[in-house]
C-alpha cells in the first residue's frame, strides 16, 4: 500500500508537468479570423464596432474602424412590402421584402451609413443624435426631394457647397422635424461613422442605388438603438444567405491610410436642422409602389459613373445662375397635407 502511494506521489508532478509543457509547448493558436471575431463582438448587446480617426480638411470625425460597401442581393423587388432597418451598432441600412404570405422576410441588400455624431436617441433638437423608433411604430419616407442643388456653407471661406447628394428621403420622426436619408457630397469619408446633426448619410452613390431601387413613399424605415442585437428576423434572413452575406471587416483603410487626410479638402457637411420644402425644390411623390420600375442606370447594384457624381460635387459659388423662367406652381405633394409636427 505505501509504495502504491510512493509511486502515485511521483507520478502526480509528471502528469501535472507533461500537461503544462502541451498547452504551452509548440506552435502558437492561430489568430482568430476578423470576421468571426466581429460577428460575436456585435451578439453583445453593449458592444460596438471600434471607431477611428478621419481628417478631411480642417476637421477629424470619428467612423467606423471598419471596411464595409453596398452589396445587393436581390435587385428586382416588390418596393410595397420592402422596409429599412438601420442599425446603429452595424453603421448599416438593411433593405428586407416580405414575403407576399407574409411569412417570411428577406434581406435584399445593405449599405454603410453614417448617422449623428452622439449615438444615443435623440431627446430635443441640436442634441446631435439620430432619433429612434421600433418595429411597432417604425418612422416613414414622406418625401423624396431632390437635393441635387442643396449647399451648406462650411464657415472657411469657400462660401455655399453642395452636401446632400441626389436625394433627400425625408422621413416622419413624430417630434422631430428635419430628419431624413441624404448623400454625402465632399465628405464621403464619414460614411461608415458619426458625424451628422441627426441625418442619416450615404455615399451619393450608394443613395442613388436606394433610391432607383428600394426608395417609395411610405416605405417603413426603423432605426435601431446601438445597444439593441439582431432581431430574429434579421438573423433568419441573414443566415439564409450564408456565405453570400457580406459581413463588415474590422480595420477601415480608407480611414488608417493617407489618401483619407489628403483627399478633397473640402470640410465635411454639417446637416441642416430642417431642410424647407418649399416651392422652388422639387418634391416628387413617387407612383404607386407596384408601378415603380428599377432605373437600369443604377439597379441591379450597379454604381453610377464618374462624370454622374462629379456633377454633385461642383460648388454652387461657380454655378452660372440660368435665366429667368416663368414661375412655377408648386409640386403637389400628398405628403404635406398631413400636419407637420
Amino acid at each position: 500500500m505505501k509504495r502504491n502511494i510512493v509511486i502515485a506521489s511521483l507520478l502526480l508532478p509528471m502528469m501535472a508537468a507533461a500537461v503544462l509543457t502541451s498547452c504551452h509547448g509548440g506552435s502558437m493558436p492561430a489568430a482568430k479570423d476578423p470576421e468571426v471575431q466581429l460577428e460575436a463582438a456585435l451578439e453583445e448587446s453593449t458592444s460596438e464596432i471600434p471607431m477611428a480617426t478621419a481628417t478631411v480638411g480642417q476637421k477629424t470625425y470619428q467612423v467606423a474602424d471598419i471596411a464595409d460597401s453596398m452589396h445587393v442581393y436581390k435587385p428586382n423587388v416588390d418596393v410595397s412590402r420592402c422596409f429599412f432597418v438601420i442599425s446603429k451598432k452595424e453603421y448599416r441600412l438593411y433593405v428586407y421584402e416580405v414575403s407576399a404570405d407574409q411569412k417570411d422576410t428577406a434581406l435584399v441588400a445593405h449599405f454603410p451609413v453614417c448617422y449623428a455624431v452622439n449615438k444615443e436617441a435623440k431627446t430635443r433638437s441640436g442634441d446631435m443624435c439620430t432619433p429612434e423608433c421600433t418595429m411597432d411604430n417604425p418612422f416613414r419616407i414622406t418625401q423624396i426631394q431632390d437635393a441635387t442643388s442643396w449647399c451648406h456653407d462650411f464657415g472657411d471661406g469657400r462660401g455655399s457647397l453642395k452636401a446632400y447628394g441626389a436625394w433627400f428621403l425625408r422621413l416622419e420622426t413624430p417630434g422631430f422635424t428635419g430628419v431624413g436619408i441624404h448623400g454625402s457630397t465632399n465628405n464621403e469619408a464619414s460614411v461608415p461613422g458619426r458625424d451628422s446633426e441627426g441625418c442619416i448619410r450615404m455615399r451619393d452613390s450608394d443613395l442613388l442605388v436606394l433610391h432607383d431601387s428600394f426608395a417609395t413613399i411610405g416605405t417603413p424605415v426603423i432605426i435601431k438603438a446601438y445597444t439593441e442585437p439582431k432581431l430574429p428576423f434579421e438573423q433568419r434572413a441573414q443566415q439564409t444567405l450564408a456565405d453570400q452575406y457580406c459581413r463588415p471587416v474590422p480595420g477601415n483603410p480608407a480611414a488608417n491610410s493617407p489618401a483619407a487626410a489628403t483627399s478633397d479638402p473640402a470640410t465635411p457637411s454639417v446637416d441642416k436642422p430642417d431642410v424647407p420644402a418649399s416651392a422652388s425644390e422639387t418634391v416628387i411623390d413617387r407612383a404607386p409602389a407596384a408601378a415603380v420600375q428599377p432605373d437600369a442606370s443604377t439597379s441591379l447594384g450597379e454604381k453610377p459613373s464618374e462624370a454622374e457624381l462629379k456633377k454633385l460635387q461642383r460648388g454652387a459659388v461657380n454655378t452660372p445662375k440660368a435665366a429667368p423662367s416663368a414661375p412655377k406652381k408648386p409640386a403637389v405633394n400628398t405628403a404635406n397635407n398631413k400636419k407637420k409636427k
